[in-house]
């Protein structure tokens, strides 16, 4: 998956908006080019499009994460500088290990998506045309 195409599934998804906030200076682990895709203000990918290897952080449910961890150790880690229990990162396209197939990171990113609107009151979900 190349970046430009995991750009546009993330801003596929219904409400789905790309923003920039980690300023150099004051975020130390960040930085500016830094693509954060949110749904009605939600964080539910995070990625640096420009990075070798491409590798985004999303959110999963946790007991997928530990099965998915184990099934793709090389590929699929614990969120970094996220909530290892409910975040994974992983390497989408370029790692020395390879990557992960498109539809396999495609699930992910819209797991990742109906995670984020579960957890949206119920009047916003509607909104989206996910009750």
């Amino acid at each position: 998956m190349t970046p430009e195409r995991l750009r546009a599934l993330c801003l596929s998804f219904n409400a789905g908006v790309e923003e920039f906030p980690f300023n150099p200076e004051t975020s130390v682990f960040f930085n500016p080019e830094t693509s954060v895709f949110k749904v009605l203000g939600k964080m539910f990918a995070l990625t640096d499009l420009g990075a070798r290897p491409l590798k985004a952080n999303l959110k999963c449910d946790p007991d997928d994460a530990i099965r998915l961890r184990a099934a793709h150790p090389d590929l699929i880690v614990p969120g970094w500088h996220m909530n290892k229990r409910h975040w994974n990162t992983v390497t989408v396209s370029g790692g020395p290990a390879g990557s992960l197939p498109d539809r396999l990171v495609r699930e992910l990113v819209e797991d990742s998506y109906d995670l984020v609107v579960a957890g949206l009151p119920r009047a916003a979900r509607l909104r989206l045309d996910r009750p």
